[in-house]
């Protein structure tokens, strides 16, 4: 089972909200899915991005791999810096 760290897209149209979850790259974009792990809103001035870092980074310890958009998130909360830091310390 591949598990991917993906946006679930919500809200009203041309009014979109996601959600960063955890789910198996099989399911269906809005559909089930293991853990949520924060909220992204792109329609503010200054787009909102509230992330649980902890568990992100245990997540992709564990193998999880995000989509292009979601490594761009991470990138940009810290959260992928955090992330290969820590996969250098124990290569």
């Amino acid at each position: 089972m591949a598990v991917k760290i993906r946006l679930a897209r919500g809200g009203a149209k041309k009014k979109p909200f996601y959600q960063v979850v955890v789910a198996d790259e099989r399911c269906p974009r809005d559909g089930r899915f293991i853990e949520k792990l924060g909220q992204y809103d792109p329609r503010q001035d200054q787009p909102l991005l509230n992330l649980k870092e902890d568990r992100a980074l245990e997540w992709l310890n564990k193998g999880a791999q995000p989509t292009d958009t979601v490594r761009r998130l991470l990138r940009g909360a810290g959260v992928w810096a955090k992330f290969k830091a820590k996969e250098a310390a124990q290569a």
